[in-house]
């Protein structure tokens, strides 16, 4: 899913970190940090296709009680064009709108033209934000990235 936009020395690899990713949704699933934060899934036939995550906005520049957080959107590459991501998508909008959020910002690789064109298709737009993510902690794997943002009271 992201293979496609980040390197691949972004990906850890082996057992150790199976069980850290593992360990790490289980408590984000168990008990999120906010009572808004949200998994939404996609599914195809009860198999997952995709989810989203949202919840309160967490940069300086955001008001975590009006600013909500589209943090990951993803899709399975092979379920693209199906509708599934418009569905998903449209679902986390409808869940951050119930959360009472005004408007909704996510973060982006600076690449990934495919996501950018969806989003933009959907009434995202650049909000000016901009940052470099150190994704390694030693400055050899960084990937840029931009903010979208979008109204939520229409």
């Amino acid at each position: 899913m992201y293979a496609d936009v980040l390197p691949p020395e972004a990906f850890p690899t082996g057992p150790e970190a199976l069980e850290a990713a593992t360990r790490t949704w289980e408590q984000s699933l168990a008990r999120p940090g906010d009572a808004r934060q949200r998994v939404l899934v996609a599914l195809e036939r009860n198999r997952v296709v995709g989810f989203a995550l949202t919840g309160p906005a967490t940069d300086p520049d955001c008001d975590p009680v009006a600013d909500g957080e589209l943090a990951e959107v993803v899709l399975d590459p092979d379920e693209r064009r199906q509708g599934h991501g418009s569905r998903l998508l449209q679902a986390a909008v409808d869940t951050l709108r119930a959360d009472r959020f005004q408007r909704a910002v996510t973060w982006l690789v600076a690449s990934d033209d495919a996501l950018r064109g969806f989003l933009d298709g959907a009434g995202w737009a650049p909000d000016g934000a901009h940052r470099e993510l150190d994704l390694d902690g030693a400055g050899t794997v960084r990937v840029k990235q931009v903010r979208l943002h979008t109204d939520l009271r229409q």
